[in-house]
């Protein structure tokens, strides 16, 4: 089997059209998913980047293998001590190592594990190219050596391609020759002024006054006039959106030139393609816009679409699942046994016979931004999300949060206080998974904890004196005495 899997940094469903979205961003993606199984209910395990794709091609949960940070002592695996054999288990039981061991060439585009030292990530791979960037990279950048790479091995028997994009990721920087195909296009129809002011009047890094971080960066406008610096008005909102919606066309445009090379080879129709995420992308949602900094149904929620030789398209898959439960049915269809040490989980049998068949509940964590740990579940046909916030990275987050997604997709609504029966129940699944999680783990640590215990997510650390002195100097006093309140340890 010939397997291509197009791997798109923070790409969030909700802006593809094959997903519902009104702006014509991904024609070529739709086109594919016309023929293939669109998932409509994939959450990464753990966000974002480097837990993300740590979990996905490990098969594994970030509180087993300890990466759950971009930084600090949980940005890397845990120490396997005296257990460890001549490699770790990364190596023995990776996702990329179980397909080589199985005969096949795995190859990877991508900055991923040089931008984030993620050594770990490698374990697996034949042949890795990188392109210069770090993850600043365009997609044309990606495109041409993965084009190369199918040109000269594309005809071979039995291999994994990983191509990684990360134009939709900030900064929002598509070339100034591409323009902008969204101009007049409305914005979608939840981000009002309303949204917008509420935001501004707020807090947190990432919010509407400091939209790159804890200040305005003006020298990121400089270098990527794309990506606003604050939005101060519904103008700046409306370049906002298109300068993400710009990254996921781009993104598109060559992945069409892929697909397009594999036709020319005649290879399209024989090769497995894989689109999917590591994390998608807060465009205001909990007062976060343009990050990925929760653990919660934006960050957390992928697209997913599978089009697999010999199984029939056309078809929805609305079950919860785990991303790296992708992982271990892609082994499956290659009759290759998923490794016990796993936690990723074969959907394999349902797939192929066009059923329906998932999780009663999915649990994600997010470390770097904020320390929390969501809790996706079903109650009479409504689709909820519990949030336990640890620590808020000195965000507008209440340390229980409630949503009904079936009618607040985009999170505008607590109802933690409303539903004490669904945030016992969320509470109750949180304690089952982490019960599971403790009697399965070789070690007796709760990376999230450690994570407390370094001072908070590695992002915001050191932060907080520097930020309350900006509240009250921009009006919002109020908002840096509640802080400070909520935070004494880090004001000095």
């Amino acid at each position: 089997m010939r397997i291509l899997y197009i791997d798109v940094d923070s790409l969030r469903p909700d802006h593809l059209g094959c997903y519902g979205y009104h702006r014509a961003t991904s024609p070529n993606i739709d086109a594919l998913a016309a023929d293939a199984v669109r998932f409509t209910n994939i959450y990464a395990s753990d966000v974002p980047c480097l837990p993300s794709r740590t979990a996905l091609f490990s098969g594994r949960f970030g509180f087993r293998t300890g990466v759950v940070n971009h930084g600090g002592a949980r940005a890397t695996p845990f120490n396997e001590g005296i257990n460890r054999s001549h490699r770790d288990s990364f190596g023995n039981t990776g996702w990329m190592v179980m397909l080589r061991k199985a005969g096949y060439h795995t190859a990877s585009v991508s900055s991923f594990g040089y931008r984030h030292g993620a050594w770990h990530w490698y374990a697996g791979f034949k042949s890795v190219h990188v392109p210069e960037g770090k993850g600043l990279e365009n997609a044309d950048a990606v495109a041409e050596p993965a084009i190369e790479w199918l040109s000269r091995y594309g005809k071979d028997e039995n291999w994994f391609l990983h191509v990684n994009f990360w134009d939709p990721h900030t900064p929002y920087r598509t070339p100034d020759d591409f323009g902008n195909p969204f101009v007049d296009a409305p914005l979608p129809a939840w981000l009002t002024e309303d949204v917008r002011r509420q935001g501004w009047e707020g807090y947190g890094p990432h919010s509407p006054q400091e939209v790159t971080g804890f200040t305005p960066q003006q020298w990121i406008n400089d270098r990527w006039p794309k990506h606003p610096i604050q939005l101060p008005s519904m103008d700046a909102v409306t370049d906002f959106i298109d300068g993400y919606d710009c990254g996921v066309r781009y993104a598109d445009d060559y992945i069409g030139r892929l697909l397009n090379h594999l036709a020319d080879m005649n290879l399209l129709d024989d090769t497995a393609i894989i689109i999917s995420a590591d994390h998608g992308e807060n465009l205001a949602e909990l007062n976060v816009w343009a990050d990925h900094q929760t653990a919660d149904e934006i960050t957390c929620h992928l697209p997913l679409i599978i089009r697999w030789p010999g199984v029939d398209g056309g078809r929805v898959d609305t079950t919860l699942h785990y991303q790296f439960d992708m992982a271990a049915t892609v082994l499956d269809l290659l009759d290759i046994d998923v490794p016990p040490n796993w936690d990723g989980e074969s959907f394999a049998a349902a797939f192929k016979a066009g059923d329906q068949a998932g999780h009663d509940y999915l649990v994600m964590g997010q470390g770097t931004w904020s320390v929390q740990r969501g809790v996706r579940f079903q109650q009479h046909n409504t689709d909820y999300l519990m949030i336990r916030t640890y620590h808020d990275g000195y965000k507008m987050l209440d340390p229980l949060l409630l949503f009904n997604l079936t009618d607040d997709p985009h999170e505008q609504h607590n109802r933690a206080a409303d539903h004490p029966d669904l945030i016992t129940h969320g509470q109750s699944l949180l304690d089952d998974w982490y019960t599971g999680m403790m009697q399965r783990s070789d070690f007796d640590i709760d990376p999230l904890m450690t994570i407390l215990r370094e001072g908070g997510p590695f992002y915001v650390r050191g932060e907080l004196p520097a930020y309350l002195d900006r509240l009250r100097a921009t009006g919002r006093a109020h908002h840096a005495e509640t802080l400070a309140q909520l935070h004494p340890a880090a004001v000095t």
